[in-house]
């Protein structure tokens, strides 16, 4: 994307661009060097206007922040939006609705709009020791008692109003309450107290309950501790100890005023548990409601409100420390902090317009300012250079038009990066509604950067050329007395004033050379002839001649003075480009290839949602507490035949079995099956005897009466029996620690095992809607975005870029996106959506630090690749290096928020800036000096250059 070099020599002659691709870059960008030309003279013509045209409209749209509003939906954020399991739950719930369940729920199967849980741990001893036991029964009546108000009404509505209801009109309440009830009264009359067993114990009435899910930390009397079956056959077997105990209350959210009182009761239910575990230290309480991943998933944005502004102060004063230089005149401090202002003003904007289209705000938008600081710090760093290669006898005017005419032409390519990646990862191909809209606010929010940066800070260069022709102060704006009228003053007033006039640097320029000339001899200080360069780059031409070390007697150049430029020129480019140096800096990037692959092959999915929350809320530690007592078993599992089956059928009957054969099972199939055998009936029957069977005397059972809720029943003609239309059985799978991969594995297999059934079934379960197409759905927008960058730039190597420039630049590209996608992995970082949404904007950015110095190596003509390379890093690297110090620092207070969402987001963004400023400052230098594109030229047409250049300079 970058210029590149018009002809080479040897073995990539034939790589030259042919005659008429040359004129037509030649057209186009001498079309849209005049174009940007016109444009910085009209800027410069009416600075007044484009610097305060941004602030009035930044504070009028600003003005619309009464209109902030939060999204509410989180699943729709994280979970793909297009995915073949929240089909599933749709049928599903249209099948079996949480209200059709009157006996018994499943507190990770069915979660209705509201509900309110908690984890009770023992921190000594056992859950079910009799103190223990107590205690939490107890707990369960206070909540149970609870009564909540709104303002809006003058009624209290206590649990028992708000609950879902079973068939005798009383609270769903978890089988354990009711175990622990029966175990509490056994002890009370000292009868003898029931056995537990797990997963499946049963109870006093008969029925078999799942327990897997409300029990954990489970010891039991078998050998080793293990727990054995309610069939396990001795007595004693059971659970001996139990160290954790998990509770659900359902709610009803019907109609609005529902929906605010169980709103009121999930906050009175928390802060009842905070208030119970501060009389109780015996035992640990870790509630979660329903609204409790989207109020931790926003807390986010609440945390990092300070380290934003402490980002944005450490930014500021880094920036005016590289603007600042020993000429108190030529020096740009307060650019520094313009530029910061540019910035802001272009998200004030930005936030204006989403917030009058109605728009929504989440915490993943934390990384838009960094996208927005890094492309703006880019922009005016090298606007800044620009400037100091101008003229200094040219008029302001005249100056700022040469900044646009040489720097705009990089950056509109810059922003057309950006816009490319994050515009494609914004399109409708995206499955991930959170990558979707924070691409497409960036979008929004670079847009307007970049009109803001030609506007605002233009305007505003300006206005310091005309402090610098007046010569005044760069920071106190007072003019600076002459050096005659300064030997009379203190020392650190002559300090504070020092700057250069200009007939010094006419006395010390070399003979023949006056001001207003171009020296031949300085390659970084001037403004040339530009060739062709890449896709919205322009690449100044510099000299034939070689750059020329500066003389030891004097300063003939006052922006030298600037440390970073001194130290680049006169250390770090002939350190890095020394003969010596250049192995250890090929073996430096094959050892970062090398575990960029070890990092690549161990990338891992992040389809956890509590992974993107801040640290220590309710959900990391009910998820921290979950996963360390109730991970032996997997969530339960919805098993839905969703048609009609021949269930009376031997063959399907066996089909069935086989499938639910190895999980824990709730199935009314099994437990009908055996009372049939039980009974010495034949469990292959006509379909009339098995279904009266089924209706008359299996579901009048009281333990089996609640398999009625698992059954739909359809009317046939009068006088038969109804047909089974649909029904369901749950699965309960023994999992080990990796529980999110393994429901991941069990889910494709069950499906694929769906298609060749002769029995229509689907599972869900609501933790399938974020792992279903979930790798698909956070890479496709990193892959589109990548691909279509590189598309771009084939596509216009053909008439804008050098073809080896756009393969540079390509390659790049892929080497710092393989390199932040690798360490990432090796830091702990796993691909969710938040460091997709970096790995996308890292291509801009690394776009933003590379092209430039390509572009300048590119353009010179006749001199050695080293003489190249060292002119590149004094013109290019300086605004790149600025640049990374600059979004460095104000990364840093971002790693210190407890959120887990900003630490991936610190963490990938340092990481992108680190191998971006590798590739700037380390390994593009070094490789440049012996791959191609090649600086050597025949006789002839070395002849024939330098005769247009005398030409030109004559």
């Amino acid at each position: 994307m970058l210029g590149g070099a018009r002809g080479f020599s040897g073995r990539w002659e034939s790589l030259e661009p042919r005659p008429r691709a040359r004129m037509l870059r030649q057209v186009l960008h001498a079309g849209l060097r005049t174009s940007f030309h016109a444009l910085g003279r009209f800027v410069a013509s009416h600075p007044v206007f484009f610097a305060s045209a941004p602030v009035l409209l930044s504070i009028l749209l600003g003005a619309s922040f009464s209109r902030y509003r939060v999204e509410e939906d989180v699943e729709s954020l994280l979970a793909p939006k297009h995915s073949l399991a929240k089909i599933e739950g749709n049928l599903v719930e249209s099948l079996f609705p949480v209200n059709r369940s009157k006996h018994a729920l499943y507190s990770d199967l069915q979660t209705p709009g509201r509900y309110g849980r908690v984890i009770i741990t023992a921190r000594k001893g056992s859950v079910l020791d009799p103190v223990h036991l107590d205690t939490i029964l107890t707990l369960h009546s206070q909540i149970y008692q609870m009564q909540v108000t709104v303002p809006t009404s003058a009624f209290n509505y206590s649990f028992s109003y708000l609950c879902l209801h079973d068939e005798k009109n009383a609270c769903i309440i978890d089988d354990i309450i009711r175990a622990m009830e029966e175990i509490q009264s056994a002890r009370s009359t000292n009868g003898s107290v029931p056995v537990l067993h797990y997963p499946i114990t049963q109870l006093a009435d008969g029925r078999q309950a799942y327990i897997g899910h409300q029990l954990g930390g489970v010891q039991g009397w078998g050998p080793g501790g293990s727990v054995h079956g309610p069939r396990a056959g001795a007595r004693g077997e059971g659970v001996r100890s139990a160290r954790a105990l998990q509770l659900t209350y359902y709610l009803q959210a019907r109609g609005d005023l529902m929906d605010r009182v169980a709103s009121q009761w999930e906050k009175a239910f928390c802060a009842e548990l905070e208030n119970f575990a501060a009389l109780h230290p015996k035992l640990g309480l870790y509630p979660s409601t329903s609204s409790s991943l989207k109020t931790d998933f926003q807390f986010s944005s609440v945390l990092a409100r300070r380290p934003l502004l402490a980002s944005l102060g450490l930014c500021g004063v880094l920036a005016v420390l590289c603007c600042s230089m020993r000429d108190c005149v030529r020096s740009k401090p307060w650019l520094g902090l313009l530029a910061l202002l540019s910035v802001t003003l272009s998200g004030l904007t930005a936030a204006g317009i989403l917030n009058l289209t109605g728009a929504t705000y989440n915490s993943t938008y934390l990384g838009i300012p960094f996208v927005m600081l890094g492309h703006g710090l880019f922009g005016s760093f090298e606007m800044l250079s620009s400037w100091r290669r101008t003229r200094e006898d040219q008029h302001v005017k005249e100056r700022v038009a040469s900044v646009f005419e040489d720097v705009m032409l990089r950056f509109s390519g810059s922003t057309l990066i950006h816009l490319m990646t994050l515009g494609l990862a914004a399109s409708p191909l995206t499955n991930m509604e959170a990558v979707r809209l924070f691409c497409r606010t960036a979008a929004l929010a670079v847009t307007i950067s970049y009109i803001y940066m030609l506007s605002f800070y233009g305007s505003c260069l300006v206005f310091t050329g005309y402090l610098e022709t007046g010569y005044r102060h760069g920071c106190f704006c007072r003019r600076v007395p002459k050096p005659d009228r300064l030997d009379s003053k203190p020392a650190w007033y002559r300090c504070l004033m020092y700057t250069r006039y200009q007939e010094e640097t006419q006395n010390h320029q070399p003979p023949g050379v006056g001001h207003g000339s171009v020296p031949i001899t300085n390659l970084t200080h001037t403004h040339t002839t530009h060739h062709p360069a890449a896709l919205g780059h322009s690449c100044p031409a510099a000299n034939s001649t070689h750059p020329q070390p500066h003389s030891s007697g004097g300063d003939p150049h006052p922006q030298d003075s600037h440390l970073l430029l001194g130290c680049v020129r006169h250390c770090f480019g002939d350190w890095i480009t020394n003969t010596y140096v250049k192995p250890f800096v090929v073996l430096l990037y094959l050892v970062y290839i090398s575990f960029g692959l070890m990092g690549f092959l161990q990338v891992t999915q992040g389809s956890d949602p509590s992974a993107l929350v801040a640290m220590d809320t309710a959900t990391v530690l009910y998820t921290r507490a979950q996963q360390r007592y109730f991970s032996s078993y997997s969530p339960v599992i919805g098993f839905y035949i969703y048609e009609s089956a021949p269930y009376w059928n031997d063959s399907v009957q066996q089909d069935l079995l086989e499938y639910s054969k190895g999980f824990q099972r709730i199935s009314w199939l099994e437990a009908y099956l055996n009372y049939l055998s039980d009974r010495n009936q034949s469990t292959s029957q006509p379909r009339e005897n098995f279904t009266r069977t089924l209706r008359q005397a299996f579901l009048r059972e009281p333990q089996f009466a609640h398999f009625a809720d698992d059954i739909i029943f359809a009317e046939r003609g009068q006088g038969e029996e109804p047909e089974l239309a649909a029904s369901r059985i749950f699965l309960v799978a023994k999992t080990t620690e990796n529980k999110r991969e393994e429901m991941s594995v069990l889910l494709d297999t069950l499906r694929r095992l769906s298609l060749t059934s002769r029995v229509r079934f689907l599972i869900f379960n609501p933790s399938f809607v974020y792992l279903d197409r979930y790798a698909a759905a956070v890479s496709s927008p990193l892959r589109h975005s990548l691909l279509a960058v590189l598309f771009l730039l084939g596509l216009s190597s053909l008439a804008i870029v050098e073809p080896l420039v756009s393969v540079w630049l390509g390659l790049t590209l892929l080497s710092v996106q393989f390199g932040v996608l690798g360490f990432m992995t090796l830091w702990g970082v796993e691909l969710d959506c938040m460091s997709v949404l970096c790995l996308i904007s890292a291509l801009g950015h690394s776009a933003d630090c590379s092209g430039p110095l390509l572009c300048g190596f590119a353009s010179g003509r006749g001199d050695s690749r080293t003489r190249w390379v060292r002119v590149a890093l004094e013109r290019h690297g300086v605004p790149s290096l600025q640049t990374l110090l600059c979004y460095s620092v104000a990364l840093v207070p971002v790693g210190s928020v407890r959120s887990n969402l900003t630490h991936t987001l610190f963490r990938c963004l340092t990481l992108t800036a680190g191998c971006s400023a590798l590739h700037t400052l380390a390994f593009l230098p070094t490789l440049l000096t012996f791959l191609p594109p090649s600086k050597t030229r025949g006789p002839r047409r070395r002849g024939r250059v330098r005769d247009r250049r005398w030409s030109v300079w004559r």
